[in-house]
């Protein structure tokens, strides 16, 4: 096993080196080479100087024009990229590979070696260019009582069924991704990305497809885009991300090591004010029988689908405490369809019944700037039904029965987040809140609704537990926070988030499912209060330059009474995690 990481380790530098020797020779080329960056000449050149270097006018010249009057997103595009439904956009892929259409021009920086790879261009009129791009993750985490101490699920990969999380639990992780962004015109593209991935450490945990991939395909699309209909289409086909919903209901899976994609379709379609996406998608099969070859396994997961549209509207934009203001609302429709996992952990007062669900999520948002003040107001109703399987099951402790059955899902989460932004004081300092409600109820019953909200594709460390022990499922959640910024590269902020259970005839719940303790704290015998416990954290951004990023948490989750009655541990929690983006 030591072998095998140290052998991928030194693969990964390899890729590095290759990528980076021709790169720099770019940059030390003598003036009198080919390496230009003048728009006046257009020599002759081979295919090879091409690919290896930007001359003539592969770096297209900056504009300090308003962005939404350059991009072909228009007032989506401001901020940090969200809205144009790509998620943030950032100079080097974040997330690798998407903020290639949500701009007119690329970023490119004539002084930065790296960029001898971004708008390569392959003919004379630049009609053809073709981007590469990468990104180098290295995290490691410590843990000192995992998931509150609480047991892992019978069965989960790396556990003895019903064994405990192991104590002061260390993992290291590293992940490359490389992606080749090819535009054929101003109106066809082709995207691809590798990834490779491991894990490792001491008392490790939780691994599985999620954390270890031997290179695979994560994505490859095509995408047909143009003016239409008296706006900007788009139309997305094959293996992708999907960022266009709030962070909290839908991520990338960036919590784990392997990011989450989707199969299938997207078309989108921009006017001025007004964005319509719709989508439809089967999961990417990542996980696979242990021991079996990993390279290029990944297939579609039939068993789990997203589908729905989104519509976001942008009003006029306004003035608020003399700055100017503009905002966004987003009204969605989400259906999700899953076995297993997220399906099975909300049925009952034991967490082993199996089964599938519909969910068909139906909200709004409306979030943005208001002068000093950046806001986010949100909810969702969740309704569907769980179709529960006859069976017998081992929890643990004894065999339990379950009758063949179908479940009304009747739930609902409110999402809202504040902030007041000192822009003209020293290190720009910030005050705000954040607080989130998420039901629960009707698991321990065997015909009545379950009011258990879920988050499946939502795992987001930044936005409610940085530590994965919580998640949104039957979850309150009030968060006083302070940030400031001493310098333009370093963000420091501190958050001291206190947590209740919204129903107490239900249990907490982590991203690995429901938490098992020795107790159920939802057993009605013994009456457990709500109150689950506070988590004091800071989290600091350091950017070391425009392709290195240094990100930190610390958390200390401290239990309370009611939790340690029935098993529940407190915990220190820290992560560090470097990333290279080129």
């Amino acid at each position: 096993m030591r072998q095998n990481f140290l052998t991928r380790t030194a693969l990964h530098s390899a890729f590095l080196a290759i990528g980076l020797t021709p790169c720099m020779a770019a940059a030390q080329a003598a003036p009198g080479d080919h390496v230009t960056h003048t728009e006046t000449e257009t020599p002759q050149r081979s295919l090879l100087d091409r690919l290896m270097h930007t001359a003539p006018g592969g770096c297209g010249p900056s504009s300090q024009e308003d962005v939404a009057k350059t991009s072909p997103f228009g007032v989506f595009a401001r901020g940090d990229g969200s809205e144009t439904g790509f998620g943030p956009e950032s100079q080097y892929g974040t997330p690798a590979g998407m903020e290639g259409p949500k701009k007119a021009k690329p970023v490119c920086d004539q002084n930065d070696p790296l960029d001898a790879y971004k708008h390569m261009k392959l003919n004379d009129s630049g009609s053809i260019w073709l981007s590469l791009e990468g990104e180098t993750r290295i995290r490691n985490w410590y843990d000192h009582h995992p998931v509150l101490g609480s047991q892992m699920p019978p069965g989960k990969i790396g556990a003895i069924g019903g064994g405990r999380y192991p104590r002061n639990s260390g993992r290291f992780a590293v992940r490359n991704l490389w992606s080749a962004d090819l535009h054929l015109g101003k109106h066809v593209r082709f995207f691809g990305q590798l990834i490779n991935a491991d894990a490792g450490g001491w008392r490790p945990y939780g691994y599985d497809g999620t954390f270890r991939k031997n290179i695979d395909a994560q994505q490859a699309f095509v995408e047909f885009s143009g003016d239409l209909l008296g706006g900007h289409s788009g139309f997305i086909f094959g293996r992708q991300q999907f960022l266009d919903a709030p962070d909290y209901m839908i991520g990338n899976r960036d919590v784990f090591n392997v990011p989450l994609t989707w199969n299938g379709f997207r078309a989108y379609q921009i006017w001025k004010r007004v964005r319509v996406d719709g989508f439809d998608f089967v999961k990417t099969k990542d996980q696979h029988p242990a021991g079996s070859p990993q390279a290029f396994r990944n297939t579609e997961d039939y068993s789990t689908r997203l589908y729905g549209v989104n519509v976001t509207i942008a009003p006029p934009d306004f003035t608020f405490m003399g700055e100017k203001g503009y905002s966004f609302i987003n009204l969605f429709y989400y259906g999700y369809k899953m076995t297993g996992g997220p399906a099975q952990s909300t049925v009952m007062s034991e967490p082993s019944a199996w089964g599938s669900t519909t969910r068909n999520n139906f909200g709004l948002r409306w979030h943005g700037e208001a002068g000093p003040l950046s806001f986010s107001v949100g909810g969702a109703y969740q309704q569907g039904v769980f179709h529960q399987a006859a069976m017998s099951a081992y929890n643990g402790r004894s065999t339990v029965h379950y009758d063949d059955r179908h479940r009304d899902v009747k739930a609902f989460s409110v999402n809202t987040t504040a902030d007041y932004h000192f822009r003209n004081v020293m290190w720009k300092p910030s005050v705000g809140a954040q607080v989130d409600i998420y039901s629960g109820g009707g698991a321990r019953g065997s015909t009545s609704s379950m009011n258990t909200y879920i988050e499946p594709f939502g795992i987001n460390t930044n936005y409610l537990d940085p530590t994965n022990y919580l998640t949104g499922s039957n979850l309150v959640n009030f968060a006083p926070k302070f940030a400031f910024s001493p310098t333009n590269y370093l963000k420091v902020q501190f958050k001291y988030p206190f947590y209740w259970r919204y129903s107490k005839h239900d249990d907490t719940y982590s991203v690995y499912g429901r938490n098992i303790f020795s107790q159920q704290i939802n057993n009605p015998e013994n009456e457990h209060g709500a109150y689950v416990g506070m988590a004091p954290q800071a989290d600091v951004t350091l950017k070391l330059g425009p392709h290195l990023t240094w990100d930190q948490h610390v958390v200390r989750f401290m239990s309370s009474h009611a939790m340690r009655r029935v098993g529940a541990q407190s915990s220190t929690y820290y992560q560090s995690e470097l990333t290279f983006t080129y």
